[in-house]
């Protein structure tokens, strides 16, 4: 399975500017070959190549792995764009987002990433060292740090491409690797239901709770603190909801890392597989007052249900969804179905058997129960092959790549 591992780059300052021109280079190039590709309607790679190839390497002095680098960016950015628009993710045809989104070419800002292959950048593992091409020739002996962890993951599997990038000033490598998957197992002797909420962001079948009021007080803080720099709207407030954003979304993507890492090395300690619930278009399916909705959309859920997926097919542990209706009115004891059984949000009473339990829990033993009753039918597990996007703790988005993390249009970003 193909994992990405992110490395923090070290250069001097005359590096960091070989690396920085580098960039802003590629980028414009690529804005270039987008617009060519718009007013032209190619957005093949090698249809596109013929009407832009030569320019870039003559305007922007481009190597021929960087134009053809370029090209492909281009091609991925814009079939990124029709998988958004049939997928309805900007809106419906004819609407305001989707005229927008269609209206312009796709543009590339000055610092997104850019791939390199074999040809144009060279490791030194043990020495901690890059060779990378730039547009003033090769930067050898650029310095790099990583954990022990990712350094081994490095040596023996990494295979493919690397993304140069820089964010916050920071200079990264993200490196794709092929790491083998465990034997998988077909035979689990039970299931660890897991029930994904707001006050409680997992609970386990066996009682176990994870991140609760804690975790809700800051993201209580933090909203409050972006609403007030909201209203305020200036340059500085503007500044500082940006770097608050990416924090926030920090923090929440290293919980969710650390709850899938538990829930999974659990499952397979016990050999059981992992039992969730299926909450695709939930968000379009549930509708709440406006008061909470900031709340309910503030957490990763799919982030989390991807990490777990992931980290469980890397260890070889089944995974099953399961339909989530009504396992938070359902008693675990005796079936029982009622609306009233959810006397509050922390308390499930049966009101057939009197059945008391904490109500996430008893929500996470119905969804056990279902995934075992699913799996003893013949299901197979639903953990897939991970989007590239999903790593391992430590390493950044992948293959989103610099074909759309840093792809733009006149609506949000690819």
């Amino acid at each position: 399975m193909k994992l990405t591992v992110q490395v923090r780059l070290l250069p001097t300052p005359v590096q960091a500017a070989a690396l920085e021109a580098t960039l802003r280079a590629c980028n414009e190039a690529a804005s270039w070959c987008s617009r060519v590709a718009f007013d032209k309607g190619v957005t093949r790679n090698f249809a596109l190549r013929e009407h832009t190839y030569g320019e870039i390497k003559a305007r922007w002095d481009l190597g021929a792995q960087a134009a053809q680098h370029v090209i492909k960016r281009t091609c991925d950015a814009y079939a990124t764009l029709k998988s958004n628009l049939k997928a309805g993710n900007l809106g419906r045809p004819g609407s305001k987002r989707y005229r927008s989104a269609t209206g312009k070419p796709v543009a590339f800002r000055p610092e997104s990433a850019q791939p390199y292959d074999d040809r144009m950048l060279s490791w030194q593992i043990p020495e901690r060292r890059v060779s990378v091409w730039t547009v003033r020739g090769r930067v050898k002996d650029v310095a790099f740090t990583a954990s022990p962890q990712h350094l081994a993951t490095l040596a023996r599997y990494r295979k493919g491409e690397s993304d140069l990038l820089c964010r916050d000033g920071m200079w990264f490598l993200l490196a794709t690797c092929e790491v083998p998957e465990a034997e998988p197992n077909t035979d689990p002797v039970d299931f660890l239901g897991i029930d994904l909420g707001i006050v409680n962001i997992a609970t386990t079948s066996d009682g176990e709770i994870m991140a609760g009021r804690e975790i809700n007080r800051v993201r209580a803080r933090e909203r409050e603190l972006r609403t007030t720099l909201q209203k305020k709207n200036t340059p500085s407030a503007k500044r500082r909801l940006k770097k608050r954003r990416r924090k926030e979304a920090r923090r929440a993507k290293d919980i969710n890392h650390k709850i899938a890492k538990h829930v999974v090395a659990e499952a397979e300690r016990t050999g059981r597989g992992i039992a969730l619930e299926e909450l695709t278009g939930i968000r379009e399916r549930v509708r709440l007052r406006k008061p909470q909705r900031a709340t309910h959309s503030s957490w990763s859920f799919h982030q989390l249900g991807a990490f777990i997926a992931y980290k469980a097919r890397r260890a070889g542990v089944p995974v099953v969804h399961v339909d989530p209706a009504y396992t938070s009115r359902t008693c675990a004891e005796c079936g029982h179905i009622d609306k009233a059984n959810r006397v509050s949000q922390a308390w499930f009473a049966c009101r057939n058997c009197g059945f008391v339990d904490h109500a996430d829990r008893n929500g996470s033993r119905n969804i056990r129960a279902r995934a075992w009753e699913l799996w003893r039918r013949g299901a197979e597990s639903t953990a897939p092959a991970p989007p590239p996007e999903h790593t391992h703790r430590g390493g950044a988005g992948r293959r989103r790549s610099a074909a759309t993390s840093g792809a733009r249009c006149a609506s949000p970003s690819l």
